[in-house]
């Protein structure tokens, strides 16, 4: 791999990150807001650790050359790197969020800990402790175990160290003082209890105290049956290798396979470790010597408080001055939530763009077919799903109401595997037929198909969106969705149904771009036609927006369209592997991203094809694994007016200059120069767009 053509991944990633941090240290964004950046960047970091890292380690470990595979570099170098760059960050993150606590002091919120409470808040703390948190409370005493305890890479633990008051021997007349006894402990901080704690308030001012600090100052009724001296508590996390290890007993089921690798996670091999910086070495010492945590992991000193992601949840207080104004979801023009969804699609392509618009409508779409007389089937290929789905309970109500209803669940979203078994149990109790993916490819296609019998014939419905059908992160994840009855369109739908169900039979698809199979070829031959267009001098440009590009062979094919004079403008939110700017090679090409209130998550693909733009929607990225290793949709835009609103919707998010990150070589974040432009935030100014957009009906 020529040096310089590439920017590592792992450490794109990481800016990635990075730019959540930025929006933490804003001082442009709401307080609260920046508090909740804080937590999503924390969950970030603890994700890369358990997946990328993890990754990494397992390459380094076994002796393998990663060089080819890591870009010329070693496993063993990318990793003391990664950590460096990790420690730089978390440091980062520490004076930050110094900074918000200090700014919330000023505006009447603050955040005390246990040596800090009036004699009001002490009584409450002792009620609360002894109603909420000592039931909820496990406590080990770790010395005389034969066993250390496994340690979940989810949850935060307070590491105790007691020293025991010494037993005098001898005589009066010749005492001889013992080596102090020492005891340590390990406590876990339930997850079922709010990590902040909001004390009784004071005239105009709020407290919060932290639910660790609430056991920190229970300590003595913890520890009560001992005769110590003086007992410590500092924090410790674990962070493990998130890699699910599938039996391959032919007697058991998927479902099985997947519950009891779930399980075997907790126990994976610990590949981070964060403690409490200041910790004693022989507390600390002991910890990592029991949990057999050495040199090759990575081990990171902290702050006093651990599993930041739990700020994604800080309580709002009732001051909604210091978060982001609410805008309400706007209706789609044509569309209603009163009338018959199927009767309005049969005539046109509707677009709906969530969080701007109503995620309803899309559970309007299948509680309608679960009752509809008419509808025989719907099937669903379904990713990642809200804590209580109202897509699974309309799932069911339709399987209630005699239709056939077919479900491919990926039991392999990662993370959501426990979810998903869950819910997959539920529907078989109710009849749903369920297909679990096919062997070595992720199903992560965002496609629904609707049959109703009209006039003796079937008629198809569907949707095909780039992102899951999840009614809770469509309030946060910008995502499109469209609604058609496009015959020949869902045709090839219905034929990606066809191939969960028998995977060895090839199909050819005539509008839909299906990966494994036909995605890289498709893409690399939209991308020569507009590499023929500039060289005879017609309009060329590509448009694309996505969450990462890391696929080489296909960031050199946006190198050799930059070199041929085709326009490149990259919307990219995280992952960005091709270098923009270089003259000879990327000289063409333009990319930033874009982080703000919402996550970007909508994958929008557009072509000049000289000047009768081509216009997709996908739930595919430039990454490898979408290109060939998962069965990923993307679907063209047929409709004029859907179409002018994807390209609409393209041009407002690149006028972003708030908001805006320059990708490059460095790695630096450094935000889009505005110069005398006014301030334009593209997503305000998207919301702006469709509210202009939008007719309302008297």
């Amino acid at each position: 791999m020529e040096e310089n053509r590439y920017i590592d991944r792992e450490k794109s990633w990481l800016c990635f990150n990075a730019r959540v941090l930025q929006e933490a240290a804003d001082e442009n964004v709401p307080l609260l807001e920046r508090l909740r950046f804080l937590g999503i960047f924390s969950n970030n970091l603890d994700e890369f650790f358990r997946v990328r890292y993890a990754a990494i380690r397992r390459l380094s470990l076994s002796g393998i050359k990663g060089e080819k595979v890591l870009g010329g570099i070693s496993a063993e170098k990318l990793l003391k790197e990664i950590t460096t760059i990790v420690i730089q960050q978390q440091s980062e993150s520490l004076r930050v969020l110094s900074i918000i606590e200090k700014e919330l002091q000023n505006q009447n919120v603050f955040i005390v800990n246990e040596n800090e409470i009036t004699p009001a808040q002490e009584i409450f703390i002792k009620e609360f402790y002894i109603q909420s948190v000592s039931p909820a409370l496990a406590t080990i005493i770790l010395n005389d175990l034969a066993e250390f305890p496994t340690l979940k890479d989810t949850s935060g633990y307070l590491a105790i160290k007691l020293v025991m008051k010494p037993k005098t021997k001898g005589s009066l007349l010749n005492l001889v003082k013992p080596k102090a006894e020492i005891r340590y402990a390990v406590i876990e901080i339930p997850k079922t209890i709010n990590r902040f704690v909001v004390l009784p308030s004071d005239n105009e001012k709020q407290y919060i105290i932290m639910l660790d600090d609430v056991i920190r100052y229970n300590l003595k009724n913890i520890f009560n049956i001992f005769d110590y001296e003086s007992v410590e508590a500092h924090m410790i996390k674990i962070t493990r290798d998130a890699q699910l290890e599938i039996d391959s007993d032919l007697s058991k089921s998927m479902l099985e396979k997947i519950a009891t690798s779930v399980k075997d996670r907790r126990i994976g091999e610990p590949v981070r470790f964060i403690y409490d910086q200041s910790i004693g070495k022989d507390t600390l010492k002991f910890f990592l010597s029991k949990m057999h945590i050495d040199a090759t992991d990575s081990i990171i000193p902290g702050g006093r408080y651990h599993n930041r992601r739990d700020y994604m949840d800080f309580p709002n207080l009732g001051r909604f001055d210091l978060l982001y104004k609410t805008n309400p979801a706007l209706p789609v023009n044509g569309l209603s939530l009163e009338g018959s969804i199927l009767e309005r699609i049969s005539e046109k392509d509707y677009l709906v763009n969530a969080p701007y618009q109503s995620f309803s409508y899309i559970i309007k779409f299948l509680r309608e077919a679960a009752l509809d007389p008419k509808v025989t089937s719907i099937k669903i290929t379904l990713y990642r799903l809200a804590k209580n789905s109202q897509v699974i309970s309309s799932l069911i109500n339709a399987a209630k109401n005699g239709k056939k209803v077919t479900v491919q669940i990926e039991l392999q979203a990662r993370f959501d595997e426990a979810s998903n078994i869950s819910y997959s149990e539920q529907m078989q109790t109710e009849g749903i037929e369920l297909i679990f993916g096919i062997k070595g490819l992720k199903v992560h296609s965002k496609i629904c198909l609707i049959e109703r019998m009209e006039e003796g014939k079937i008629k198809r419905y569907g949707i095909i969106s780039t992102g899951n059908f999840n009614e809770s992160t469509a309030k946060v994840y910008t995502d499109v969705t469209l609604f058609t009855a496009h015959q020949q369109i869902l045709k090839d739908v219905s034929k990606v149904f066809d191939f969960f169900e028998v995977n060895y039979r090839l199909h050819r698809y005539k509008h839909l771009i299906v990966s494994p199979h036909y995605t890289r070829t498709r893409f690399y031959r939209l991308i020569d036609k507009e590499i023929m267009y500039a060289k005879l001098g017609k309009p060329a440009y590509i448009k694309l927006k996505m969450n990462s590009i890391s696929d080489i062979k296909m960031i050199d094919k946006l190198y050799e369209a930059s070199r041929e004079g085709v326009k490149i403008q990259l919307l990219i939110r995280g992952i960005c592997c091709l270098i923009p700017g270089v003259e000879g090679m990327s000289e063409n090409i333009e990319a930033i991203s874009i982080v703000d209130n919402y996550l970007e998550h909508s994958r929008v693909y557009i072509f000049a094809n000289a000047g009768n733009p081509e216009v997709y929607i996908s739930s595919a990225d430039f990454m490898t694994r979408n290109l060939d290793g998962r069965v990923e949709v993307s679907c063209p835009i047929y409709d004029y007016d859907v179409k002018k609103e994807l390209m609409d919707s393209f041009d407002v998010g690149w006028q972003g200059n708030v908001k805006a990150r320059l990708h490059s070589e460095k790695l630096d974040n450094k935000y889009r120069e505005r110069g005398d432009s006014p301030v334009f935030r593209a997503q305000l100014e998207t919301y702006n767009y469709y509210k202009s957009n939008t007719k309302i009906d008297h």
